[in-house]
């Protein structure tokens, strides 16, 4: 078989899959044979590999409430990736591979150096409900942070994810599913660097992760429970339920896997619980999560930050916990409607460096083609330390406007 009828079989075969099956895009694994991108199969059907993109390309304005001049355009692409799934002499052997184009994809700001790699890990896969990985790749941590971004309902995650969320790391995980009747559980580990994406190199601290997930009313359509907004409209209610843990032991950045780095490592202590439900059309989910340290403040490092002036810098973990909350409703001709409200609630021991917030936001988005293209439009309200009175001066007002595209 020559290799213009193999890709002509491939995609096929693929095609008649994607009729049954358009699985959502999982960041945790994968994706073989489920015809998105662009695919290649060996004529000796040794190797496979699917080629993908996606970019976000956003108009934004935010204005604080000060009686100032000061309001900010933001006109950018956000994000623009490359990624490659695929497989080596079988199946059970895959990869998943994801660079990034553009400046905040690259952990840049924080580190001074332009990070392009985001995944690189390989999967050996025991069978379809138990697969171990090693490699770059995210932790099993909370569920807005292990959705993709392209399966957002509102152009970023929201602040609880922003401020306590673990991101990627380096290292080893293991992912099991099992069912309980008809009850699917999925549990997850990973043992990490606990520096995110690799800089310069590594401390002797590991990070220790845990995440469990238990779905009373069976599976979500398609992967469902991955992604944000009900556009397969769920014919019967389904809920997952998800909680979890992470242990970052001496860490040398402020965020754990993120952040500027520090001089004297810290412990973080992170833990968080989830939930999503969706049933015709309509879908909520609610996050919390909450970070300990002993203490919190240290000292940026300059070895590895652009330190300005011969003074040292005051750096610090957000400790503290946060709530955000979204619920959505699937309109005809692939209108969606999203109501979002997070809050943080910053430690004690950071209260003249960290607001508490309540941040309200309003969407708008069209969906053309699932998440692959879509239209967002969102609005959104910040009110620092409760102050929903008439001395609003730090209150803040923002827009966005932004689309998606990808294969």
């Amino acid at each position: 078989m020559n290799i213009k009828i193999g890709l002509l079989l491939v995609t096929v075969g693929c095609l008649l899959l994607s009729l049954q099956s358009q699985a959502q895009e999982r960041d945790d694994r994968a994706t073989i044979l489920n015809f998105k991108g662009i695919q290649y199969m060996s004529d000796d059907s040794l190797f496979y590999t699917n080629f993908r993109f996606r970019m976000q390309n956003r108009l934004g304005y935010s204005d604080v409430l000060d009686n100032e001049d000061n309001g900010k355009f933001d006109a950018r692409i956000r994000r623009l990736r490359l990624r490659m799934d695929g497989y080596i002499y079988t199946p059970k052997i895959s990869y998943s591979i994801q660079l990034a184009f553009t400046r905040g994809d690259q952990d840049f700001d924080d580190t001074g150096i332009a990070n392009i790699v985001r995944d690189a890990v390989v999967f050996y896969n025991f069978s379809d409900d138990f697969y171990i990985s090693f490699g770059q790749n995210k932790l099993p941590g909370n569920r807005q942070r292990v959705n993709s971004s392209g399966q957002l309902q509102f152009a970023d995650r929201s602040l609880v994810n922003g401020n306590y969320t673990l991101d990627r790391d380096f290292g080893v995980s293991f992912n099991l599913s099992k069912k309980i009747g008809n009850m699917p559980i999925n549990a997850k580990a990973a043992i990490s660097t606990g520096e995110g994406r690799p800089v310069l190199g590594t401390d002797d601290g590991l990070a220790y992760t845990g995440r469990v997930e238990f779905l009373p009313l069976g599976n979500f359509t398609n992967d469902g429970d991955y992604s944000e907004g009900d556009i397969e409209r769920e014919e019967t209610p389904k809920l997952s339920i998800g909680g979890g843990y992470s242990y970052n032991d001496r860490t040398t950045r402020e965020g754990g896997q993120l952040g500027r780095f520090v001089k004297n490592p810290f412990t973080l202590k992170t833990s968080f619980a989830d939930a999503i439900f969706k049933y015709q059309g309509f879908a909520y989910q609610a996050e919390y999560m909450r970070r300990d340290v002993d203490n919190p403040f240290n000292i940026v490092d300059d070895q590895f930050n652009q330190v300005d002036g011969p003074e040292e810098e005051l750096a610090y973990a957000q400790k503290g916990w946060g709530l955000n909350q979204q619920a959505s409703y699937l309109l005809d001709k692939g209108y969606e409607i999203a109501t979002r409200y997070t809050y943080i609630k910053p430690h004690q021991q950071l209260r003249n460096y960290e607001d508490q917030l309540d941040v309200i936001e309003l969407g708008l988005t069209k969906y053309v083609k699932a998440h692959r293209l879509k239209f967002q439009l969102n609005a959104n309200y910040t009110v620092p330390n409760g102050d929903f009175g008439n001395n609003n001066s730090k209150n803040s007002w923002g827009g966005t406007f932004q689309i998606e595209l990808g294969i």
